[in-house]
């Protein structure tokens, strides 16, 4: 796996972005597209917000948004997976992760924070160039509130990782702005940044159309209900949560795929089950998907070798996870690619004819079958770069939003209420109906619910800090988990040298 040992901070990459901004919002260039010059000008932006949620530079100067980086800070932060591959491979970058020795110089940390910081800097550009466009007000106001989420989701994952960060609204006027104005070079406090987020995403709710009136992987009002009711569950705000949540189970836009294995497969893109999904396709002939994502995760040859392997073997699912489902769960051998090690070498045959070989030529015995991306062509498109697969990553769907009701709903006292949602999702897996109305009970089942149903799908980390359980669960599986600290990874020091100190680290750092 190489290494490209390039880091840019937000304070460089924001007097970038400005000075390339003033230039096309203010000066009149030659030769260049402007809002005054370019009808589609502001429209390309938004595009290009869109594509923003496919960063994926761990090693770049563009950073990650949901790349190798996003799942070492997700998946592998959690007992969901261990970093696999080699012992060796990328120990100092994903294996101090996995294993909570990472310090605040971890190059994926670093990663994180630019990639986030620069879309949500194209973000901020694109808000004025909409502003200033000649587009009618309804398609401003729809456009705005398109980037304007996707600003929310960005700060979501932020304030989940960080805690409080800057938070920064507008595009500096000059590099003097970008270095006087403190809002650039110090943390707002939680509480304000998950401001943000509710206004933005609120703003989602008021004003987007209905997923049926819009095109397929568009932001739509039901997206902006569903993750804005995510937020309130994360803020312990029930009622709102319950609301939200029960609007878009009501809508009649969403609902259960039937066969959870195909959701993950490119049949299963954009489904009746999908909320948010990052998309992929096809761009000069090549394919045009997250840098890395299905590559690093995929199973690797090791031992006997002589088979050409799919991946660099990253993000292994743990012990702890492969037994965390009930007998009968179909959710199992949907979410885990298992290596045969039974000595009899028949091998693993994936959904679309692939045989991996037995346990003496891979290097692990388990892989994420959420990231495998066939290279049969008959099956999915797939033009043969390896590295940009058309793999669509999927953030949220519906099944979540039934999960998020039933909390919700066991939160406010209506347990009876929740058992329907909860029952749906299990109906599905294969299993029997949940009976137990104790509220602490119910509250137990729902979570290990999340678990098994979201497996691999980078929110498990995220969710036991939500539910206090992090230390608990984590520190059983052998990781070095520090109570106080580890909830949260640490500023990048990088930052915090930009900006001359304002920054202030995180407790324990």
């Amino acid at each position: 796996m190489k290494k490209h040992n390039i880091s840019v901070g937000i304070l460089s990459l924001l007097l970038s972005l400005t000075a390339c901004n003033s230039s096309f919002l203010d000066v009149p260039l030659q030769g260049k597209p402007t809002a005054d010059t370019d009808p589609n000008f502001a429209q390309n932006l938004v595009v290009g917000v869109y594509n923003s949620l496919m960063l994926g530079e761990a090693f770049g100067a563009e950073g990650d948004v949901h790349g190798i980086a996003f799942v070492s800070a997700t998946n592998i932060l959690s007992d969901d997976a261990d970093k696999g591959s080699t012992a060796s491979d990328q120990a100092g970058t994903v294996g101090v992760l996995d294993e909570f020795t990472h310090t605040p110089t971890n190059l994926f940390v670093q990663a994180l924070w630019s990639g986030y910081y620069n879309g949500i800097a194209k973000v901020n550009q694109s808000l004025v160039a909409i502003s200033n466009s000649t587009l009618d007000e309804a398609t401003k106001a729809r456009l705005s509130a398109e980037v304007r989420f996707i600003r929310g989701y960005y700060y979501f994952n932020l304030v989940r990782w960080f805690g409080g960060v800057p938070k920064i609204l507008r595009v500096p006027k000059d590099a003097a702005d970008a270095n006087n104005d403190p809002v650039f070079q110090t943390r707002a406090s939680a509480e304000e940044i998950y401001q943000v987020i509710i206004d933005d995403l609120q703003n989602g709710v008021n004003i987007l159309p209905l997923r049926s009136q819009t095109q397929a992987g568009r932001i739509s009002k039901g997206t902006a209900q569903a993750l804005l009711a995510k937020v309130y569950m994360y803020r312990k705000e029930w009622q709102k949560a319950y609301d939200l949540s029960k609007e878009v189970i009501n809508s009649g836009q969403y609902d259960l795929l039937a066969d959870y294995s195909t959701i993950w497969r490119q049949v299963g893109d954009n489904s009746r089950e999908a909320i948010l999904e990052v998309q992929t396709g096809q761009f000069n002939n090549s394919d045009f998907g997250i840098s890395n994502y299905s590559m690093f995760q995929g199973p690797r040859v090791g031992g006997k070798g002589g088979w050409t392997d799919l991946g660099w073997g990253f993000c292994n699912p743990t012990t702890t996870l492969a037994n965390s489902y009930e007998a009968g769960d179909l959710r199992k051998n949907a979410t885990i690619i298992f290596i045969d090690n039974s000595g009899t070498y028949k091998g693993t045959v994936l959904f679309d004819g692939f045989r991996v070989p037995s346990a003496d030529s891979v290097e692990n015995l388990r892989y994420n079958y959420k990231a495998y991306h066939s290279e049969n062509k008959n099956v999915e498109s797939w033009l043969g770069n390896r590295d940009r697969k058309q793999k669509n990553v999927h953030l949220l769907r519906f099944a979540e939003v039934l999960l998020i009701h039933a909390e919700a709903a066991n939160e406010l006292g209506k347990s009876g209420e929740a058992l329907t949602p909860l029952n749906r999702v299990r109906q599905r897996a294969g299993l029997k109906a949940a009976t137990s109305t104790a509220q602490t009970a119910l509250r137990e089942a729902i979570w290990q619910e999340r678990h098994v149903e979201l497996a691999m799908e980078h929110d498990r980390f995220f969710d036991l800090v939500r539910q206090g359980r992090a230390a608990e669960t984590l520190q059983k599986t052998g990781k070095k988990f520090v109570k106080g600290t580890h909830e949260l990874l640490p500023i990048p020091a990088l930052q915090i040298a930009l900006s001359g100190g304002k920054l202030i680290q995180n407790s324990g750092y």
